[in-house]
């Protein structure tokens, strides 16, 4: 099969170019550098024609909507025309959450819906380097600041990655199709995030304050939207603390 990867050169996307390769598949990396814009649509319907089905895993939080929501409302179009199954890559828990960049993932699944063609939505609860971020952001030496009982399920990117391309080389759907949700293995709080980066350095437990949840957005947070019901997700992957032991003590220092 013909495989097209939307950011292939990213993250998460270079994963999905490897996976598929390795199951012996064609993988198609496009982006900028290949000639293929989302901004503009410019090279998308030259990079598709002939596809099975194409991985989004594309996105510039720098630009607002203009890639977000437009660029995959231009690529769910093109694809529902070529009859190319679409998969993309969605957030666990951005239904209800009133976070700017969540609102817009929401929007970017709703043009998919509204494009008509197959696609298969594939929402993931946030990657374990992403984890890893908040909990450095929310420590200041050696106090951790909680907002409420906020707590997420980090996931593996590699799993990720690896459910993507089971949705591409899988069964077709007839339209748009939501996919279980992704998490991982252990539903940590920030205290205990935090607590595991300064282990790995070598620095004593943090002193854990807790904040009130004030405003929409931490509210959410407190109220752990982020984090799917139990049973309501599929888990796998690396825990956190095994993907943490393979990075550079550098990964945790500020």
């Amino acid at each position: 099969m013909r495989i097209v990867v939307t950011g292939g050169a990213g993250d998460l996307g270079s994963r999905v170019v490897r996976e598929v390769t390795a199951r012996g598949h064609q993988a198609v990396p496009a982006s900028r550098r290949t000639g293929v814009d989302l901004a503009t649509g410019d090279g998308l319907e030259a990079v598709l024609a002939g596809a099975d089905a194409v991985v989004h895993c594309a996105d510039d939080t720098s630009r607002g909507d203009t890639v977000t929501v437009y660029g995959t409302r231009r690529l769910a179009d093109a694809a529902a025309d070529l009859g190319v199954h679409l998969v993309h890559i969605s957030i666990v828990g951005i239904d209800e959450h009133p976070l700017a960049y969540y609102r817009r993932k929401l929007r970017a699944e709703q043009g998919i819906e509204a494009a008509g063609g197959a696609a298969s939505v594939l929402r993931a609860t946030q990657f374990h380097s992403l984890a890893a971020f908040f909990a450095r952001k929310l420590s200041v030496g050696p106090v951790t600041l909680t907002i409420g009982d906020m707590a997420l399920q980090p996931v593996d990117t590699d799993f990720v990655a690896g459910r993507l391309v089971d949705l591409a080389l899988g069964a077709r759907p007839t339209a748009y199709a939501r996919a279980t949700d992704v998490a991982g293995p252990d539903v940590l709080t920030v205290g205990e995030l935090a607590g595991l980066l300064r282990a790995h350095r070598g620095a004593s437990r943090s002193k854990v304050v807790r904040l009130p949840a004030v405003g929409g957005v931490m509210k959410a947070f407190a109220e752990r939207r982020t984090v799917p019901f139990p049973g309501d997700a599929q888990t796998g992957g690396r825990t956190f603390a095994d993907w943490l032991a393979l990075q550079p003590q550098r990964l945790s220092g500020r």
